[in-house]
């Protein structure tokens, strides 16, 4: 098989770093230099101090050239540990998402009826227009948005994926 044939994977890596200066952009750049995607980056401050953050990345790739991004992760200095929660075993992931649709009558209806099957809530209303608010994996998000699209979906922000390895202890 050759290099170019090998099967992208997608894999959700946890980074638990210190708060530094450029640490964000060396880690993007680690992904940039080999040509492979980030779908999703999120990084929230994780400690009491203010000094630790979480980095949590979707990307997709051959599980070799992930291998050599984590490796490559684990020599960063700043960096404290890199769990690919992919490999691990089982964990959660969730992402949430402001969905904006406009409609009138019919579609008003609509749009209400799905956010209803969905579990999305409405965070903001006007008489042509709704915001709603959704959580779940991915693939939900995806396809709520796509069945907005179809009823008047005006605009979305996402906030990326978070995850953690389900159980009573830390990854």
């Amino acid at each position: 098989m050759h290099i170019h044939e090998e099967q992208s994977e997608r894999h959700v890596l946890s980074v638990t770093v210190t708060n530094e200066a450029g640490i964000l952009a060396r880690i993007a750049g680690l992904f940039t230099a080999r040509g492979y995607n980030i779908e999703s980056l999120t990084v929230a401050d994780i400690g009491t101090d203010h000094r630790i953050s979480r980095i949590t990345i979707v990307t997709n790739g051959p599980p070799r050239v992930i291998d050599q991004i984590i490796a490559q992760l684990d020599r960063l200095v700043p960096v404290h540990r890199v769990i690919d929660l992919t490999e691990t075993g089982p964990f959660v992931e969730r992402e949430l998402a402001l969905v904006k649709v406009a409609g009138k009558g019919e579609d008003r209806i609509e749009a209400l009826r799905l956010a209803d099957v969905f579990r999305a809530k409405v965070v903001d209303t006007t008489i042509e227009s709704f915001m709603f608010e959704i959580t779940g994996p991915t693939d939900k998000i995806d396809t709520f948005v796509d069945l907005m699209r179809q009823i008047g979906l005006v605009e979305v922000g996402r906030t990326g994926v978070v995850g953690l390895v389900r159980g009573a202890s830390a990854a």
